[in-house]
């Protein structure tokens, strides 16, 4: 599993902002960057849509007020998917990863096998990434959701 100090994985994802989707590998996508990236089982889902991705949208200004250059959501959800919820939410300032074959989730050991919900899914997970290296790692966890909200990165940003 990614742990503090280490890189993020070069795997190919796709990224949606502003309406526009691209793939990018995703150690280029954050490269000289400062990242907060947080993921979740599954765009659409309860809390997911309820909390997890509202609450990085509400605070948006607070976190990049903190010198963050991106706030990145993944979930293992195809591009389309992403790019609907994204709309759906007003996510307008959240860059949406779309791993849709679980590859950079696998490749960070992040992933959970939650059946007949969805197959293999991301856990729910918050991190600081600066330059490609994880800086802080928040993993939450079974069906909670403490750790990982946009509060909880604030406070340690």
């Amino acid at each position: 599993m990614i742990k503090v100090g280490d890189k993020i994985p070069s795997v190919s994802i796709s990224s949606v902002r502003a309406g526009e989707t691209s793939s990018i590998e995703a150690d280029q996508l954050v490269a000289g960057k400062k990242v907060v990236l947080f993921a979740l089982p599954g765009a659409f889902t309860p809390t997911c849509s309820a909390s997890h991705l509202p609450g990085f949208i509400v605070k948006a200004d607070e976190i990049l007020a903190k010198g963050v250059d991106m706030i990145a959501c993944l979930s293992v959800n195809d591009a389309f998917v992403m790019k609907a919820w994204a709309d759906m939410q007003n996510a307008e300032q959240i860059t949406m990863i779309a791993d849709g074959g679980a590859g950079l989730t696998t490749a960070m050991g992040l992933e959970m096998d939650s059946g007949s919900f969805g197959g293999i899914r991301s856990k729910r997970y918050a991190m600081v990434i600066d330059d490609g290296v994880v800086m802080d790692l928040h993993i939450e966890e079974p069906k909670q959701f403490e750790v990982s909200s946009a509060e909880a990165i604030l406070n340690i940003l």
